[in-house]
Parts: C-alpha cells; structure tokens; sequence
C-alpha cells in the first residue's frame, strides 16, 4: 500500500503531540521577569522534548522518504512509535513540574527509551518489507547511533534515581548526538 497516508497521519500526530506540551505551559500571573524564574524547570523540560520531538519528525520523514510502499506491520509499529512519542507530554510536564525529581526524571527516561526502541522496530519492519539491495537497508545500515541512543536512555533511568542532573546530562548527549538529521538516507538518495 502507499506510505502518503502513514506520513500524513504520523505528521499530524507529532503536530498535536507538540501542540499538547505547549499548552502545558502556564502564563505566569506576575509580568515581572522575576515571575518566570519558577517556570525555568518547566521551560527546560519543554525544549528538550520539543527538540527529541523534532528529531524524530525529521528522521521519520527521512526514513519514509527512502520507503516505496508499506504493509499492516509497519502500521502498527508506526503506532507503537506514536503511542510512545504520545506520552512525551506527560512525562515533560511531570518533570519540569516537580523540577526534575528523580522519579519524573526516570520516568522521562522509560518513555525515550521506549520511544527508540518502537523507532528501531519501524526501522526493522520497514527493512524487512524491501529488497535485500534496497535504498533504506543500506542507509540504515546496522543503526549503531540508534542503538546507541537507547542505550545512554536506558543506563540514565536508573541514574536518575541517584543523581538526577548526570541522567539528563544523558538526555541531552542523545538529543545533541541526533541534531543533525540522519544524513545516511540523504547520501543513498542522492547517488
């Protein structure tokens, strides 16, 4: 089946996703710039999941960009990703909420790296459904950044119950380390 609706639906959820954690933010009912020191947490939260939001947007529009069609099991694990990104609000505004306990921060952690692990297995079910000399599998390659990446996530969940500010120290590695989108598909388009 064609991926145009897959792209369109998974737009549009990461579009509400986005949409949800900024209308968590609450205006301050003081205009001194003194009353937004108590936000910084809650600001802080929201950008790093804004920016892991924005990751994923760009390497899933990256990796469907290098598909030619999908079937029912990449639709679900579509879904599995979606379910997971979904709940990057709730965490964000436990977290910045309750300035970065460890439980919320633990918590932030098991949703990105479940979050990962939902991508790999889109990654795994989109390869598995093209040929063996197909575009994706040999940009994605054995997706070491991702399996990286999940990881870092998993050592920072229990950290975070120990020393919070090393497990988002973590958080932040994974987000700078995917700044820049997964050019391995880029290169493979363009030859």
């Amino acid at each position: 089946m064609p991926k145009n609706r897959l792209e369109g639906f998974s737009d549009g959820v990461i579009a509400i996703i986005i949409t949800i954690m900024v209308l968590e933010l609450r205006v301050p009912h003081d205009a001194s710039p003194s009353a937004l020191v108590p936000l910084v947490p809650v600001l802080l939260s929201y950008v790093l999941s804004f920016v892991f939001l924005g990751i994923y947007w760009s390497n899933h529009h990256h990796l469907l960009h290098a598909v030619q069609h999908v079937n029912g099991g990449v639709l679900w694990a579509n879904l599995h990703l979606l379910f997971w990104l979904s709940l990057i609000p709730f965490a964000t505004a436990w977290m910045g909420e309750n300035r970065f306990a460890p439980w919320s921060v633990a918590l932030y952690g098991t949703v990105l790296f479940f979050s990962a692990i939902a991508y790999y297995i889109l990654t795994r079910a989109l390869i598995s459904l093209h040929d063996a000399d197909s575009l994706l599998r040999k940009a994605v390659g054995r997706d070491f950044k991702g399996v990286i990446s999940a990881v870092i996530c998993l050592v920072a969940i229990p950290l975070a119950l120990v020393k919070w500010w090393a497990a988002c120290a973590l958080y932040v590695l994974v987000a700078i380390m995917w700044l820049v989108p997964d050019r391995r598909i880029e290169r493979n388009l363009i030859q």
